[in-house]
């Protein structure tokens, strides 16, 4: 594992430390997870250990990859994704950085809270699970407040 993942993971689990002894309340915990091409978001019970709400880039992404193969299979007769190469820019997700990257990000945190509320939970902790609160983390976590929850 590199030293970069360590560090990360270690101020993950000091904060997560911080979060369970100062959470008070048992609130339920929204933490975050970045890799370099999608955001994953997750309301986590920690008294049950289990996850109650889950959202992330990555649906979306399947969702628009499996429209244009269907659309491209249409137009072209071919079957399934034989012959159809995403070019630059199609492979559905946008680059991390991007503005595109933050705006999937704040949707992704509007789509978390949407269904947190619907289910109840309208207050948590944020666990930015070791990321700087900045770029896309500060985007979801937009989002999720724009969506209704409290943190």
């Amino acid at each position: 594992m590199s030293q970069r993942k360590q560090a990360r993971e270690a101020r993950a689990a000091r904060t997560r430390a911080k979060l369970r002894r100062s959470n008070r309340e048992a609130r339920p915990r929204l933490s975050v997870f970045r890799s370099s091409k999608y955001i994953y978001a997750q309301i986590i019970d920690d008294a049950e250990g289990r996850t109650l709400y889950a959202a992330s880039s990555l649906g979306a992404a399947r969702t628009a990859s499996a429209a244009r193969t269907a659309s491209a299979s249409r137009t072209t007769g071919i079957s399934g994704s034989e012959g159809v190469a995403p070019t630059a820019g199609e492979t559905g997700a946008p680059a991390a950085s991007s503005p595109a990257g933050r705006e999937a990000a704040r949707k992704v945190g509007e789509a978390l809270a949407r269904r947190a509320v619907e289910g109840g939970v309208r207050r948590v902790v944020f666990d930015r699970s070791g990321y700087a609160f900045h770029g896309r983390v500060l985007s979801l976590a937009e989002g999720a407040r724009a969506g209704g929850l409290e943190f």
